[in-house]
């Protein structure tokens, strides 16, 4: 006995054309054969559920159906008339396909919607596959800029065939699969979609006579080095992309491009916040109360600041240009230097009678009371 239609979509019957749709789309993604390949049950439940969605989907077998249920779908009650089907094709032009899943064909192919779109607008030849690799600079070199050498793995032209994946020269032929489309079509029920050839791979056509080094791919796999030039200023995460520097295209094609991701290596002296640096130097308690010419540590070198008199502990000075440059530009932010003053944990009597004095000055001990050692600071704050 077949299945209510809206129990098989999981929509109750006052549902909206919106939510039938959505609810279709999620069970036809679960449940579609190229995410469940030989699994007999799923293909089953893939039929139902767009036998289900031809009737609710469509205004007037909609109607029909909440009247008079399963019966108004005929013999069986099947709206496609017994011709469900899996079926391949290998001709025409199918670039712009307007079925339902359109937006979903990279959940269903694991490529996501950029690369169904690239396989749909594929030339007759293979672009090289885009490359990553990820390098460590220091705070200096991401300051200053450098230039680094790194070694990849890659695809490199095949130099025995010429880049050509033939052993004899010969000249590649239109792939019998596809007849030269570089994809096939494939068709379930009213739903049709468009997938790379795979007795090709996309390219349209195919090798017969491969060259024995690079087995029919024009590519062989090497080690490259690349310079890459830093710039001044690059912050976390940065990607510099080196355009042709990827693997090289099948059977001459153009090649991908090599894209450089910085990580900057942290300096316990420093914290950065865009172009901004942030670090913390200690004085002395007469250092802060008196003033001083104080020269920084920084990046680069050493820069000289003023500390003014009377600083207090945590104060935090800002010095300008002395950051990280700005990347494309010839300015600098700031360096931002936070002042902790240094308490002793200890001192000679003399110090001490010294200190014992300015705070009779400060009025913070009595005028009267004189010092005596160590015993003196017992008696007063005993």
């Amino acid at each position: 006995m077949k299945r209510d239609y809206y129990e098989v979509l999981g929509v109750v019957k006052a549902a909206s054309a919106d939510e039938i749709k959505s609810a279709y789309r999620r069970l036809a993604l679960k449940y579609h054969p190229d995410k469940n390949p030989g699994n007999k049950e799923a293909e089953e439940k893939f039929k139902e559920i767009n036998e289900a969605y031809e009737v609710l989907s469509d205004s007037s077998k909609k109607q029909q159906y909440d009247t008079f249920g399963h019966d108004s779908m005929g013999a069986g009650g099947n709206p496609f008339g017994g011709q469900s089907r899996y079926t391949q094709y290998s001709s025409g032009d199918f670039s712009n396909v307007g079925d339902i899943f359109g937006d979903i064909f990279g959940d269903i192919f694991g490529g996501g919607s950029s690369s169904s779109g690239r396989a749909r607008g594929r030339t007759s030849q293979r672009r090289g596959n885009d490359l990553r690799y990820d390098i460590d600079v220091s705070y200096l070199d991401a300051m200053k800029g450098v230039e680094v050498s790194i070694d990849i793995p890659k695809r490199e032209a095949c130099l025995v065939c010429n880049s050509t994946g033939s052993k004899d020269g010969s000249a590649p032929k239109q792939c019998p699969k596809c007849k030269g489309v570089g994809q096939v079509r494939y068709s379930q029920g009213f739903l049709s979609f468009s997938q790379e050839c795979p007795h090709c791979r996309g390219n349209r056509t195919i090798v017969t006579n491969p060259c024995p080094e690079c087995k029919g791919e024009g590519t062989v796999r090497k080690r490259k080095n690349v310079r890459v030039r830093v710039p001044a200023g690059v912050d976390e995460g940065t990607s510099l992309k080196v355009t042709g520097s990827g693997d090289a295209g099948a059977v001459g094609a153009p090649a991908g491009d090599l894209y450089v991701i910085i990580h900057i290596k942290q300096d316990a002296a420093f914290k950065r916040n865009g172009s901004d640096l942030y670090t913390e130097i200690v004085v002395s308690f007469s250092q802060a109360a008196m003033g001083m010419e104080y020269e920084v540590p920084v990046v680069d070198g050493n820069v000289k600041i003023k500390i003014p008199s009377g600083t207090q502990p945590g104060t935090t000075l800002r010095i300008h240009e002395q950051g990280f440059p700005v990347l494309g530009r010839k300015s600098r932010g700031d360096l931002y230097v936070k002042i902790n003053v240094l308490v002793p944990k200890s001192m000679s009597d003399t110090q001490k009678r010294a200190l014992f004095e300015y705070a009779k000055t400060m009025g913070e001990i009595p005028k009267n009371i004189q010092y005596q050692s160590d015993n003196f600071f017992k008696k007063i704050f005993r």
